[in-house]
């Protein structure tokens, strides 16, 4: 991968720029009025452009970039602040002040949501395996502004760690979350997921396997959640109970520890 800047740009942007450069170990190109395909084709390498509002990331033979949004998550926060419920939060229990443990972070539209609702004085911690997605999230979390004061700090609070979710668990002491959540890339496709095309080429595929659930319930106080399609084998596999809703293509399990 290259780093470059947007096609307008300035020397703040530059500077940005060559810091990213070399926080991901990369190399600096400057723009020199290419277009985005001349620099793929010039150098064989993926492009990541820095823009005045976000980073978008072209992988090469992909039609649409790579880059941060909330996606669902900012309806989500406006119909909990409505009084409406959202499954994940109910499925979790999550409350203010209440510590929360994304282990497979993505977008991260789940560990906002999580973090709107424990507040200041609760903990969201996303895990992320894949360095350069993990980056582009905590760089996207810092940096959009929604427009609203409250969600852009919801967004700040999540705390973004790369690292293998297996390694974190078995670095983590015993009931130290309240609930640890797991949201793996689904064994079937769902076609209406918003934000998930541009995900795939960079996502990890990784299974959760017994020991990353045995893992997870040590280190949670109160529930392990899993959300995943809903004709998955992982709720049974691992003994979930599955909170199934009608019109969804996707379901919450939870293994109670209380």
């Amino acid at each position: 991968m290259i780093v470059t800047t947007a096609g307008r740009t300035d020397q703040r942007m530059i500077s940005l720029a060559k810091q990213i450069a070399e926080d991901l170990s990369t190399t600096y190109i400057e723009r020199r009025k290419a277009s985005v395909e001349e620099l793929q084709q010039k150098y064989s390498h993926d492009v990541l452009v820095i823009g005045k509002n976000r980073l978008e990331l072209y992988k090469q033979n992909e039609q649409e970039p790579f880059f941060f949004h909330p996606n669902s998550a900012m309806f989500r926060m406006k119909r909990l602040m409505n009084g409406e419920d959202d499954p994940l939060i109910k499925a979790a229990a999550l409350k203010e002040g209440m510590s929360f443990l994304d282990c497979t972070l993505g977008l991260g539209s789940d560990s906002i949501v999580a973090s709107f609702i424990v507040g200041h004085q609760g903990k969201a911690v996303g895990i992320e395996g894949n360095e350069l997605l993990s980056y582009l999230v905590k760089s996207g979390l810092h940096t959009w502004d929604s427009g609203i004061e409250m969600f852009n700090q919801a967004m700040q609070r999540v705390n973004v760690i790369n690292i293998d979710n297996l390694d974190y668990l078995k670095s983590c002491r015993s009931k130290s979350f309240d609930v640890v959540y797991f949201d793996p890339m689904f064994e079937e496709a769902i076609d209406e997921s918003n934000g998930i095309s541009a995900l795939k080429s960079i996502a990890i595929y990784k299974d959760i396997t017994n020991e990353v659930i045995e893992e997870a319930k040590r280190v949670a106080i109160k529930k392990v959640i899993l959300k995943d399609h809903w004709r998955s084998e992982r709720f049974n596999r691992f003994g979930f109970s599955v909170l199934k809703r009608k019109t969804a293509k996707f379901h919450f399990g939870a293994l109670d520890l209380e």
